[in-house]
């Protein structure tokens, strides 16, 4: 009798992370917690991608942070293939875990040739001689589309486009499994966005490359993503994949984001998210739902309780609508 094969651990992993941060207001204000994230569980399957999408202030890149190895959690788990990211040597992980960030006018050094750039991650891992290195840095330029004639040029030499195909150049000259992309369109043209979001599709399908995408657009999640994580303050408000989420968006904030997307349609002009309040002050969030000031079906159960996130066939989601043990949820029902 031959039982099942183990189950794979999923290859990128957050259990109830959090990250808080002690804030001081002003020379002599009294320091104060700020979470900029918040009890956030979210896994990877090999070769996926997750968009995690939300405004600016929500916590998207203290999250990458954290998943780089560049700020450790306060509370919580990240774990790589079942492994305490923190339990592991800074290089090996490195090799792992690369990133592309959101602007490649400051990410690159301007100091240093493409070629430089492009070769550290081999040259700080102490792989090969300047031969190899000569010869992957024009492989890898050529998979991202740059001739090799840049190696010698330096990134003011060069378009928003070509100096963000440098850094997936860079990112992807150790072949690593997971890629961290924090925002790595909102820089570039509109034109150029389709070209880099193209590039970075081929390249997951020809490496087998799990992606975290980052963005506040969710337009450009849906061009890439297979599955959507929403975030709002500092914690998951709802998830779901792209086709269930676009189609069916349940929580009032993501509902919010889709009627802000930019359509083609002529005519409609510029949305509004109908949200009304800027975003909260992370230092004195709501009492309640966090969401409930800005929510247009808020009531007052919202402003006293806090909802709790709710796994359904379709997803999680974290509104009182959707739990059957909230008042809210009953009074819709009858």
């Amino acid at each position: 009798m031959t039982g099942h094969p183990p189950k794979k651990p999923p290859i990128l992993e957050l259990r109830n992370v959090g990250k808080t941060y002690q804030v001081k207001q002003g020379l002599f204000g009294k320091a104060r917690p700020l979470t900029a994230v918040n009890d956030v569980s979210l896994s990877l399957s090999r070769g996926e991608v997750l968009g995690l999408v939300g405004e600016s202030g929500c916590g998207k890149s203290t999250l990458a942070k954290i998943l780089l190895g560049l700020e450790a959690p306060t509370t919580g788990q990240v774990l790589v293939d079942g492994q305490e990211i923190g339990d592991q040597d800074r290089l090996s992980l490195a090799r792992r875990i690369q990133p592309i960030f959101q602007d490649p006018y400051s990410s690159l050094n301007p100091r240093k040739s493409i070629f430089d750039i492009v070769s550290l991650p081999l040259r700080v891992h102490g792989i090969g001689d300047r031969t190899q290195w000569e010869k992957q840095v024009r492989e890898i330029l050529d998979i991202v589309g740059l001739p090799a004639r840049v190696m010698n040029t330096y990134p003011s030499q060069m378009s928003g486009g070509q100096r963000q195909r440098v850094a997936i150049a860079r990112a992807l000259i150790m072949k690593p499994e997971i890629v961290i992309c924090d925002e790595p369109t909102s820089a570039l043209d509109v034109s150029v966005q389709s070209q880099i979001l193209n590039l970075l599709g081929e390249l997951r399908r020809e490496f087998g490359l799990t992606y975290l995408f980052i963005s506040h657009d969710l337009a450009v999640v849906e061009h890439l993503a297979s599955r959507v994580a929403v975030m709002y303050l500092g914690r998951i408000v709802e998830e779901a994949d792209v086709a269930g989420l676009f189609d069916h968006a349940r929580h009032p904030y993501t509902q919010a984001l889709l009627q802000s997307v930019l359509t083609p349609e002529p005519g409609l002009g510029v949305p509004d998210t109908q949200l009304g309040m800027a975003y909260p002050n992370p230092i004195d969030p709501p009492s309640g739902c966090r969401f409930h000031p800005r929510c247009p079906l808020a009531t007052d159960h919202c402003k006293s309780h806090a909802p709790r996130p709710i796994r359904t066939e379709q997803g999680l989601v974290e509104c009182h609508l959707y739990d059957p043990e909230s008042q809210m949820y009953k009074n819709e029902a009858a």
